[in-house]
């Protein structure tokens, strides 16, 4: 959009030749914003060695799920080791060396390492450099079908000086000039763009076909084998598997997660108040927010980077990028609460500036850019009430069980209408073994929240003839001696071997010993063995990219320690401290079920690590979690890419442990014969593996010393306290059917997509800074519920948000749709269908979506669909297959959408409040 605004280009081809290995999701995502060719370069070298054997170097990449063809994408991959200019004339690096003549004696880059440097091409040497420079390019034109050939000529940070464009320019022209003028070399050499190069390659298939007998091709070009899934694990060399950044720097993949689903919620928010707002003077509150809100969404896009999210940066740059994310949550932050006063009519936006302060703030702070985020506790004094606003950031209805923290106990919840609410306080457990209790209590109780919208509640201390909070049960077993038995709770020991938390679904069997998970048992009586195992790699070798264990992780728990359950009317929790060979752990837990009663949250097992891999004594050490369940899912798992599809995973015995590790954005399962299924959701990008029959295990964080001498320079040191959260799942389906024959993904089930966007899009809580007194009730401003009815469950807003903030005002002269909604229709396995449909699931989109009666009190017109990056009008070049909502206002089609599974779908259209 930059580009296009800027300097009028839509690009057409993508050039990613840094990422370690290649998601499809990226190939989808390309082809619906009107790519048409993409080219990469780092994949395992034996996969490139075959694909170059059979001369499928240039593919066309098809999407696992697509049988109409619609996703087809035209890729050339690069056949050698690297992407620098000795790795890409040809096979020989020795030779391709001597033709970077930006490393003749004179200018700043190292010499050729293989001792033949490049020298200023004459008369008197030109045939002999041109024919062995073409050559090379005769050896890797092998290796494609083609005659046309790329040679990229560059690398990382060149082109710093005029002198050295001017070297490469002058010593390439002269080469190709006698190569051009020589008609016995049958070769034609020229410099060239990469769209000169896609374009010549097509016209030359449109020519001549180079399809292969029985290949499956595509009708996109012709002449080339099509291909679905991924690039992961990436190996460049040996046994150096670059599966340790799925995991490296933990801390900050997390922030990334928490700026993206927050600059989602200001997006809705801003689009709400525009298009609600329709006089000039209401526009001002979020105009002079555009700066700060493009600030946000440049400093997400900039942490996308192949060295930002994949934890590859050296510290400083780590530090540069956590202080822009930090400053953006801030921003976002400070607008959201502003925004909750305009949607529920607190305050008039005249009043509103980008300066006046606002009556709310985010519940959640952190107080510096690589600190942990705290809950504000409310102060609740007696005679006083606190104003709390819950926003709900996702398309459905969410009953849910909330939490806030308080300083005392003694208190009472009421919803807007100053009625009663159920309430649970438990007393606040922390990662200390001095000190489990921080004095501070959690208060519980369950909200129903609109779709899109807010919903405010009250913490009253004082006379509201309402319960007071109902205490938490606690039991423990501990070496302190007397447990320090936080006031005013009963605290009791447990006294045998295991314990139990449960709730109507499940109950959770504990050993109490080293305080981990055992089972659950179903309602039904059936069980799933989890066997939960906290264990310890140790790895010398391993950098932020590279995972080289020395052998299989050791369990690092032992007996001891301290276990605290409490157990309540909305939540039951085990808190685990457990006992290690270090003086202070590097993990506690918190394991959760919740009784909300009609919520998603009842139908899943929480668990919260808080981890610590600091200090030299965990120099070199990885840690994970184990799961050791009882489903045989025969070394076969899955787990996801980009959040948006899953991929199929098979453990070989034949490559070393760590490159049957995989990335798992948020999720990864195993499935059993019989259809048992037990997944893993996890709120941030992590790595995951099933190295032995039912086995399912994640690595949390990682600490390594040395330099693993892939560019960095650096080990791993800056290592943060942090808290990894997980949603445990385990499902049966009703039609059977074993996995490991099939050789396609599976699909999550409809539940699962749900509990993921649960965990992915939590409920944003404000609080007000300033206390009530009790006595004046405050006017009604109940709730914000902006949609005409929530959306079918498997429809999910991906984004709803003003593309240019800052020309919106401009845009209505023009006569433009100035909003975009994004669809996604997620793909569910239906063998699970009867689980979605618990927790206020009510309905699947079988029905096209309207956009006319999507929003209450607001209009939607102009609908018209457009390419992912908003850029393409022309449907026909972005694949879709399926009706579009008529153009043509008359015809009573308009506004209606239909979406096939797996699909994301972008529209422009205009918002008006309903006359």
């Amino acid at each position: 959009m930059w580009l296009n605004d800027t300097i009028g280009v839509i690009p057409k081809n993508s050039w990613a030749i840094d990422p370690f290995g290649y998601s499809s999701t990226m190939a989808y995502l390309l082809r619906r914003m009107g790519f048409e060719n993409m080219l990469i370069q780092r994949t395992h070298y034996e996969l490139k060695k075959d694909l170059a054997q059979h001369k499928n170097l240039e593919y066309i990449w098809r999407q696992s799920w697509d049988a109409m063809e619609t996703t087809d994408i035209f890729v050339h991959m690069m056949p050698f080791y690297s992407y620098d200019i000795p790795h890409t004339c040809g096979p020989e690096p020795a030779i391709c060396c001597q033709f970077d003549f930006a490393r003749m004696r004179g200018f700043k880059y190292e010499l050729c390492p293989w001792g033949k440097h490049p020298v200023e091409t004459t008369l008197e040497n030109v045939q002999e450099r041109a024919l062995k420079l073409l050559d090379q390019y005769r050896k890797k034109s092998t290796l494609y079908r083609t005659n046309t050939l790329l040679i990229p000529l560059g690398d990382d940070f060149r082109y710093i000086s005029i002198d050295e464009a001017e070297a490469q320019f002058r010593n390439y022209q002269m080469l190709f000039d006698h190569i051009n003028s020589n008609p016995s070399l049958n070769a034609e050499a020229k410099f060239g763009t990469l769209e000169d190069y896609f374009r010549t390659l097509r016209e030359e298939a449109d020519r001549v076909n180079y399809s292969r007998p029985g290949e499956v091709g595509s009708g996109q070009v012709v002449g080339f084998p099509s291909l679905s899934g991924d690039f992961f694990t990436y190996a460049d060399r040996q046994q150096d598997y670059w599966s340790g950044y799925y995991v490296s720097r933990p801390f900050f993949k997390a922030v990334d997660r928490v700026l993206e689903h927050t600059l989602r919620g200001a997006e809705i928010m801003m689009s709400f108040l525009l298009g609600y707002c329709h006089r000039i003077q209401c526009e001002k509150f979020p105009s002079s927010f555009t700066y700060k809100l493009t600030a946000a969404r440049r400093n997400l896009a900039l942490f996308q980077h192949h060295d930002g999210v994949t934890g590859t940066a050296k510290d400083y740059v780590v530090q540069d990028y956590g202080t822009r994310m930090h400053t953006s949550l801030q921003d976002l932050q400070i607008f959201m609460s502003k925004a909750i006063e305009v949607l529920l009519g607190i305050r008039h936006e005249k009043e509103k500036s980008d300066q006046s302060p606002s009556f709310f703030e985010a519940e959640q702070v952190r107080s510096k850019y690589d600190a942990r985020p705290v809950h504000k506790p409310i102060a609740a004094r007696e005679g006083n009430s606190h104003t709390v606003i819950l926003f709900n950031p996702s398309e459905q209805t969410r009953e849910e069980v909330v939490t806030v923290l308080v300083n005392r106990a003694e208190i009472s919840v009421l919803d807007s209408n100053w009625t009663c609410v159920p309430s649970q306080i438990s007393p606040e457990v922390q990662h200390d073994n001095t000190k489990l209790f921080t004095g501070r209590h959690r208060l519980y109780w369950k909200a129903s929240i609109p779709a899109l919208g807010l919903r405010t509640y009250f913490i009253a201390n004082g006379n509201v003839e309402c319960e007071k909070a109902t205490q938490s049960k606690l039991k423990y077993a501990s070496e302190f001696d007397p447990f320090p038995c936080p006031p005013p709770y009963s605290c009791s020991k447990l006294d045998s071997d295991v314990t139990e938390i449960r709730n109507e679904h499940q109950t959770l069997v504990f050993d109490v010993k080293n305080g981990s998970l055992r089972k659950i048992i179903h309602r039904n009586g059936s069980e799933t063995v989890v066997g939960e195992e906290i264990g310890m790699y140790s790895s010398p070798e391993s950098g932020a990219y590279l995972f080289k264990p020395n052998g299989e992780a050791q369990p690092i728990v032992q007996p001891g320690g301290h276990v605290v359950t409490s157990e309540g009317l909305l939540v039951q929790e085990v808190f685990s401290y457990p006992k290690t060979r270090w003086e202070k752990s590097p993990l506690s837990q918190k394991t959760r079920l919740y009784t909300g009663g009609n919520t998603l949250q009842d139908l899943v097992v929480e668990i919260e690590y808080h981890v610590e891999l600091l200090g030299n004594d965990f120099d070199d050490r990885e840690l994970i979690v184990r799961y050791k369940t009882d489903v045989d899912n025969k070394k076969v798992f899955y787990s996801d890419l980009n959040g948006f599809q899953m991929s199929r995973r098979e453990t070989y015995d034949k490559i070393p442990l760590q490159g049957n590790y995989y990335p798992m954005p948020s999720l990864a399962f195993i499935q059993g014969s019989k259809g048992q299924r037990f997944s893993v959701h996890s709120r941030q990008s992590l790595g995951v593996a099933s190295l032995k029959d039912g086995w399912l295990e994640i690595m949390m964080d990682r600490r390594l010393v040395r330099d693993d001498g892939r560019g960095l320079g650096q080990g791993v040191m800056d290592n943060r306290p942090m808290t990894v959260v997980f949603h445990l799942l385990a499902e049966s389906n009703i039609s059977q059917s074993d996995p490991a024959s099939n050789p396609n993904p599976r699909n999550p089930s409809l539940l699962s997509h749900l509990i993921g966007a649960h965990l992915n899009y939590p409920i944003n809580t404000f609080i007000a800074k300033k206390p009530q007194d009790i006595s004046v009730r405050v006017p009604q401003y109940g709730s914000f519920a902006p949609l005409a009815k929530p959306l079918p469950c498997d429809l999910h807003i991906v984004n709803f948000k003003v593309p240019r903030p800052s020309k919106y005002s401009q845009q209505l002269e023009e006569d433009k749709p100035r909003f975009a909604l994004i669809l996604n229709r997620r793909g569910w396995d239906s063998a699970y269908c009867h689980k979605g449909r618990q927790a206020n699931c009510t309905s699947v989109a079988n029905e096209p979506v309207n956009f006319s009666d999507m929003f209450k009190d607001l209009a939607a017109s102009k609908v018209k669909p457009t390419s992912l990056n908003l850029l393409q009008e022309d449907m026909e070049i972005l694949g879709y297959d399926d009706q579009e909502p008529t153009r043509d206002s008359s015809q009573p089609r308009e506004g209606r959408v239909s979406i096939s599974p797996m699909e994301i779908r972008a529209y422009k259209l205009e918002l008006r409040p309903h006359k």
